[in-house]
């Protein structure tokens, strides 16, 4: 097989990924080794590839074929998530380009539109990720909304609320206007934002006084029912027990008392609307006050808003600042920080209202979680800072709101019947009809009197029974793949979901199999450009994922991102990085194409060869066991880096060089043939981080059956190596790097033979002579007691080296350029001494400042006494 000149990826990318898959390489089925598994976190079925799923699945990639390598069952389930919120206004937005409002559909209509959408639409990712390599067992791919997985949802639904730990409550939830839907605590993201605090007049009923109240939403004054004082407050004791006029509503509420006033806030008064402010509604419940809902799901003011209905809440604020200013209801206006809620998916400023939802009690179901984190440390997260963040978040946990107005995701199975909505929870409508003619015999109720609950589940309230779901073990939870996979082993995510998803996992899989659902969770960075911004597509710094793959190579940018990507640390993206992966993947083709094109003959092999390859298996297995440990700490990039610089330092650079016959000379068979094995061992240290470029040169090697391939070889094992020799070399390489700069500096060419002597006050072994002797293209090596005259030498350590240049060079040009190198030197020393000798100077400057002055001075000298000498010895 003739080997390409030019790397090129594009040649051999569709090909690997093909034949991997035609051979059923991730494909994965319980036997007699032991599993490894992960499950992906699942991507929205509305999304494409971004450089976060890149790093992300990149890491999950290099582990299952790590393992895959090291004999385990490899076990990698894709799939994605239904995203009810996202999927659902991709599919409104659709229908309405189409003239078709969602209002005028059945929910079976909507369905089958949101069926068509993820059948056209979604997946697309998935598709995406095999373009990065991701051997996944696509075979076991899932969806949130698959059948088995709905149920998984539902039969959980029902267990949970049977237990008492479901309930439906009126309570104080966050409202998206633009989703139409509410979100839990988690999902309502702070911003800080730029507003303003408007003073209002609340006029005091049957007076000439009136109350100023600060408030920064002048636009939910509709919804007022009260003013709230603090009891303590003395400027307002004369008010207790009157009433107010709310400015522009004309309603007349009381002034109450309450010490969670803040005094010192604003005017010490504090309006009271119930329902849009979690703070007010405690306090409206506290005093008994009327609920009065102003918004409308939309966020636009209803009937209670007056004149101003059906107008966005944004648009009133501004409009009503008019109108109180032209009835001199408006104090005054004052500039304003402060945090706005937003939705996590929409981006939307949340409303708070009060509504009739379903809760998830979690103050009992969080404890297994916390101690299997943070006491007996059955699950790890890495990096172990993070164990602050998830202690908090669950140790302050609130009740879950998992009902959304949605009809995309998991119907919630709470049937309604008779004229006081009664309702039953069960799996089926049958069920339901059962349960509902046991609690209500006098009504006599067949399946048409029951209506299902018109919401759909949050979407996480499926996510979290994922490791569990896609082996379908919630409703088959004694099925042999459920009990051979389960629990799985790693998790790779980002820490922005730790609570989200990581931590309900958890809880689930202890509530529901008194089991951990994964032993350890790597927790990666987001992924920044050069001025660490998040990447983001309104920002435009995000680069086109695909695009990196197809001008760099999926090995190219896997390696990029790994680089500078160590766990729970930012990434800071550069393309720079995709760059510099190429060039290494490039390096590694071209150290195979030097080494299939050596002539092979069946001569001695020479002693440089001999110690070229004990020395680069002996740093082998030494990279073999650092990297061993590194994984076991998930220390990946740090991994990768050192195999990195073991196959372009010692194997390209050093190995290499050390091995390779003169020109036009043929290599001893012994050698070529231990190169070989060295040469495949390293590409099965790289094969999980670039898979496709070491199946390729793996595949070229020699003639390979399936059976043979590289992503199903045995990785290397790990074996006890000489620890001296790597330390000999270290020693070598500087007496090699003296030579070479001698040569350069001396205008040496490599092509001409130079003899050297040494005084070995080391005593160091001689049996790395032949390797001085090839990379240095030294002659002759003796061993003298004094220096050598007409040579220039170096030191390493306390030996010292001498390489006779005299007629390798012009000595008059040489005197020349040494006097020019003295007199700098000596000048040098002069300015600086001058410095050294002004007393100000060494007694204001820092110390470490005088130090460094101290130290050139010292340095200088030695150079000056360096140049002397070698100029008497030319003169």
């Amino acid at each position: 097989m003739e080997i390409t000149a030019k790397y090129s990826p594009e040649d051999f990318e569709n090909k690997w990924y093909t034949y991997w898959l035609e051979n059923d390489f991730f494909t994965s089925t319980p036997d007699e080794r032991t599993p490894y598994t992960i499950v992906i976190p699942p991507p929205n079925v509305t999304g494409i590839l971004h450089m976060g799923h890149m790093l992300n699945n990149t890491i999950q990639d290099v582990l299952i074929r790590r393992a895959r390598l090291k004999g385990f069952n490899a076990c990698w389930v894709p799939g994605t998530d239904h995203a009810s919120i996202a999927t659902e206004a991709k599919v409104v937005a659709k229908l309405k380009e189409q003239g078709i409002d969602k209002k005028d559909l059945s929910r079976e209509e909507f369905l089958q539109h949101a069926w068509e959408w993820t059948h056209q639409y979604g997946g697309v990712i998935l598709e995406q990720l095999k373009k990065l390599g991701c051997s996944c067992d696509w075979k076991r791919t899932k969806f949130t909304m698959d059948d088995n997985l709905y149920q998984s949802v539902i039969k959980v639904f029902v267990d949970l609320y049977n237990k008492g730990f479901i309930y439906r409550g009126y309570r104080m939830v966050n409202w998206d206007p633009q989703a139409k839907t509410t979100l839990s605590d988690e999902e309502v993201i702070y911003k800080e934002q730029n507003g303003k605090l408007f003073y209002l007049i609340y006029k005091v009923e049957n007076s000439e006084e009136y109350l100023t109240v600060a408030t920064t939403r002048p636009e939910t004054i509709f919804g007022d029912v009260a003013v709230c004082i603090n009891p303590n407050d003395e400027r307002y004791k004369h008010l207790r027990g009157k009433k107010v006029i709310v400015p522009v509503v004309g309603r007349v509420v009381p002034i109450i008392e309450d010490e969670y006033v803040d005094i010192e806030f604003g005017t010490g008064a504090l309006k009271i609307t119930p329902a849009h402010d979690i703070n007010d509604y405690e306090i409206g419940l506290k005093h008994q006050l009327p609920i009065l809902d102003t918004f409308t799901d939309e966020g636009k003011l209803n009937s209670y808003g007056l004149h101003y209905e059906g107008k966005d809440r944004f648009i009133v604020r501004k409009e009503i600042v008019k109108e109180l200013e032209e009835k001199n209801l408006l104090l005054k206006t004052e500039d304003y920080v402060n945090n706005i809620g937003t939705s996590e998916r929409t981006g939307a400023v949340v409303e708070q209202r009060p509504l009739d939802q379903w809760f998830l009690k979690m103050e009992e179901l969080v404890k297994p979680a916390l101690k299997a984190v943070l006491e007996s440390e059955e699950i790890k997260l890495y990096p172990k800072k993070f164990e602050n963040t998830y202690r908090h978040w669950l140790e302050n946990v609130r009740d879950w709101n998992i009902s959304r107005q949605l009809w995309w995701g998991q119907q919630i199975p709470a049937y309604y019947f008779g004229e006081n909505k009664d309702f039953v929870v069960a799996e089926t409508k049958e069920k339901a009809l059962l349960l509902a003619q046991q609690k209500a015999p006098e009504l006599q109720l067949t399946l048409a009197d029951l209506k299902q609950d018109e919401d759909a589940l949050d979407t996480w309230f499926s996510s979290w029974l994922w490791p569990m779901s896609v082996f379908n073990g919630i409703l088959e939870p004694e099925n042999k793949e459920y009990k051979y996979y389960y629990p799985t082993q790693d998790l790779v995510t980002g820490p922005d979901i730790l609570f989200f998803w990581v931590a309900r996992m958890i809880i689930a899989g202890y509530e529901f199999n008194g089991e951990k659902p994964f032993s350890n969770v790597y927790l990666t960075g987001l992924v920044r450009d050069k001025l660490r911004r998040k990447m983001s597509k309104s920002l435009g710094n995000s680069p086109d994922a695909l695009k990196l793959i197809k001008d760099f190579g999926a090995d190219g940018v896997r390696v990029g991102l790994l680089l500078s990507s160590s766990a729970g640390n930012d990434l800071l993206f550069d393309e720079a990085l995709c760059q510099q992966g190429s060039g290494f993947a490039n390096k590694i083709w071209n150290a195979f194409r030097l080494v299939k094109g050596l002539n092979i003959a069946d001569i001695p092999q020479p002693e440089s060869a001999k110690i070229a390859i004990e020395f680069f298996e002996a740093k082998f297995q030494k990279i073999l066991s650092e990297t061993e440990d590194d994984f076991s700490k998930y220390r990946i990039s740090d991994a990768l880096m050192k195999i990195y610089k073991l196959v372009w330092d010692d194997f390209c650079s050093w190995l290499l060089e050390m091995i390779k016959p003169a020109f036009g000379s043929p290599i001893d068979s012994k050698t070529y043939n231990e190169v070989i094995r060295l040469f495949e061992d390293c590409l099965k240290l790289l094969h999980p981080f670039m898979p496709f470029v070491t199946e390729e040169i793996w595949q070229q090697i020699s003639s390979r059956t399936p059976q043979e391939a590289l992503i199903i070889a045995n990785y290397p094992e790990e074996k006890t190596f000489n620890e001296g020799i790597l330390e000999e070399f270290e020693f070598i390489k500087e007496v090699i790097s003296g030579i070479r700069t001698i040569r350069k500096e001396k205008n040496i060419p490599f092509k001409e033979e130079i003899s050297l002597s040494i005084i070995d006050n080391e005593h160091f072994t001689t049996k790395w002579n032949s390797i001085i002797e090839k990379l240095g293209n030294v002659s002759a090596i003796s061993y003298v007691e004094k220096a050598t005259e007409g040579a220039i030498s170096f030191r390493v350590k306390a030996n010292e080296y001498f390489i006779p240049i005299l007629d390798k060079i012009n000595v008059e040009e040489e005197i020349k350029k040494l006097e020019t190198e003295l007199h700098y030197a000596e000048g040098f020393l002069k300015s600086v001494r001058a410095k050294l000798s002004n007393e100000k100077f060494v007694n204001s400057a820092p110390a470490q400042v005088v130090e460094n002055e101290r130290k050139k001075e010292s340095d200088t000298l030695a150079k000056i006494e360096t140049l002397t000498q070698s100029l008497k010895k030319l003169r």
